[in-house]
């Protein structure tokens, strides 16, 4: 695969991971492989809808300027928007924070037929919250089993969930921060936050680790995303997901024809009622 998967168990290590990594891909051969992807992500989304046995949910991590916007924008760019709904996560609200850390993203989760986006997401409460110290740590290190318990819930009850670290260097951020700076179309994006939080990178790291670590399960795997080349993010994200439903097609096309016979059988008894009268 473009992405590493975190097998559970697997001791994560970002600095052995490259992130300008190309899968032996140039662009334009990242690109077709991309729209082929994309192509059959289409279909299976039709699939997923119509069926309403399962919902998918994406979950995207990842410092400041890593793409989670531009990967959102690429990756769905051919999804109906009917069937999605993007949901972004900052600081909490005096409501949110009135409530358990779960609480804000439960009530979001994508419903059976929908793919759902998370930007940013319950993780931020072992990231932002532990490199900060916002709580004491020994509510931050149970969050862990807590986080993996709410997603064996969302997965036992129909919700696939493919969750993508988008793995940028330092260097890189740092040009993209610059970039934006001269960039005027892009001046709303500025944020003097963006280069604070630069210097806290290693314990962000750190959490990153742990949290992959902690948290890559067969029911609701991490992939790491080499991002430093947008092109790659956006194909690396698309064949995490094309993989991750294939297998769930077979059942969704069972739906479909049971439904189709169904649905045959009512309007034929429909013309046979007609015709008797």
């Amino acid at each position: 695969m473009y992405a590493q998967r975190v097998v559970p168990g697997m001791r994560v290590r970002l600095h052995d991971i490259d992130p300008d990594a190309n899968g032996g891909l140039n662009k334009d051969e990242g690109r077709a492989r991309f729209a082929e992807l994309n192509a059959e992500l289409d279909v299976m989304q039709e699939e997923l809808y119509a069926a309403g046995i399962h919902a998918l949910l994406l979950i995207l991590q990842g410092m400041d300027t890593a793409g989670k916007d531009g990967a959102i924008r690429n990756v769905m760019l051919n999804l109906n928007p009917q069937g999605c709904r993007v949901e972004s996560f900052k600081v909490p609200t005096e409501e949110e924070l009135a409530h358990d850390f779960l609480w804000r993203v439960h009530r979001v989760v994508p419903r059976k037929g929908m793919v759902g986006v998370f930007n940013r997401s319950h993780y931020e409460d072992v990231l932002v919250v532990r490199v900060h110290s916002l709580v004491p740590e020994s509510v931050w290190r149970a969050r862990y089993d807590q986080i993996n318990a709410f997603e064996r819930l969302l997965a036992d009850t129909g919700t696939i969930i493919v969750k993508c670290f988008l793995h940028i260097s330092k260097e890189e951020q740092e040009q993209r921060l610059l970039a934006r700076e001269k960039d005027v179309s892009k001046a709303w994006k500025l944020s003097a936050g963006d280069w604070r939080e630069r210097a806290f990178w290693d314990d962000y790291m750190a959490a990153y680790e742990e949290a992959l670590t902690r948290c890559s399960t067969d029911y609701a795997p991490w992939y790491i995303i080499p991002a430093n080349r947008k092109w790659y993010r956006d194909l690396a994200i698309s064949e995490a997901l094309v993989e991750t439903l294939r297998p769930y097609r077979d059942d969704w096309r069972r739906a479909l024809d049971a439904m189709s016979r169904a649905r045959r059988a009512e309007l034929e008894a429909f013309r046979a009622e007609q015709h008797a009268t």
